[in-house]
């Protein structure tokens, strides 16, 4: 049996991303996104919410290339040292930091606690949680999660480890970063197996991330194997709020949504035996 959930990410990013997610939703096979609690337009995903009862809401929760909720000096450690009020932009700088063991576990845990809580004071009932470049997959890291977490009353969160025979729908680059991170995968899983927390057997799509087409798409899902899997997606469109984003992701938007809201999408997913399901249901 082999059953995916199809999440979007960025929820809360811009208008144009809500309103694509949204689409994705009501006339395509999106079934659950993650909402941005330091996003722009988070108001307007939260009302938008309303709107689509069936789709499950989760927490991107963000730790870098973006803006805590709480004080600077709240969360010295996760900060960049050029600009004291913004997460660090760099990934590899993040993590480098996370193996040093010098982000404070305890203010990545209250700053996620907040972000939760945000959605939560909204009156989102969140299902579950992921992070903006995963940085969730980090020992370090997921412990601070995983506390906010079960202190929110989430127990659900994604699993950000991709078969490593998907790796080779991108570049060198992106393969070398999906081995290094294979190392972590046993822990992760025992951590939150541990904590009591469900998560799906794994991901699919993050390799293609930016360059996903109906071939890349046909590929992941027609070799998915049995059990339960996320696809990580970002629809939404291109406009001008887009430009002021610090992104890569542009134009590979409104390609996913294009691919996400296709009739022949769904009937396809359906001839290959696939059930679609939400967080909800994990």
């Amino acid at each position: 049996m082999r059953r995916l959930i199809v999440n979007a990410d960025d929820f809360g990013l811009t208008s144009g991303v809500n309103r694509g997610i949204l689409e994705g939703h009501e006339h395509g096979v999106v079934t659950s996104t993650t909402l941005m609690a330091c996003g722009d337009k988070f108001d307007e995903a939260a009302t938008l919410v309303s709107q689509a009862p069936k789709l499950s809401v989760g927490c991107h929760v963000v730790l870098v290339d973006g803006t805590p909720l709480l004080p600077a000096s709240e969360v010295s450690s996760l900060v960049g040292t050029h600009s004291s009020w913004r997460f660090r932009q760099s990934l590899m700088s993040f993590a480098c930091l996370a193996a040093a063991g010098r982000l404070d576990r305890a203010q990545i845990e209250t700053e996620v606690t907040a972000q939760i809580k945000k959605l939560q004071a909204a009156g989102i009932q969140v299902s579950h949680v992921d992070s903006h470049k995963h940085t969730h997959m980090f020992p370090a890291v997921l412990k601070g999660v995983l506390r906010a977490a079960k202190s929110c009353g989430i127990r659900a969160m994604r699993n950000p480890f991709e078969p490593l025979v998907f790796a080779t729908l991108r570049h060198w680059k992106r393969q070398f970063q999906l081995k290094l991170l294979e190392s972590f995968r046993a822990r992760f899983r025992a951590l939150l197996a541990e904590a009591g927390v469900a998560t799906p057997d794994g991901c699919v799509g993050i390799a293609a991330t930016g360059g996903l087409n109906l071939h890349t798409f046909e590929t992941l899902l027609g070799t998915l194997p049995e059990g339960t899997w996320e696809l990580v997606s970002h629809p939404g469109y291109n406009d001008r709020d887009l430009d002021k984003i610090p992104t890569r992701l542009r134009d590979s938007r409104d390609k996913e949504l294009a691919i996400l809201t296709s009739p022949a999408v769904r009937e396809w997913i359906e001839r290959q035996g696939i059930e679609l399901i939400s967080y909800r249901e994990l």
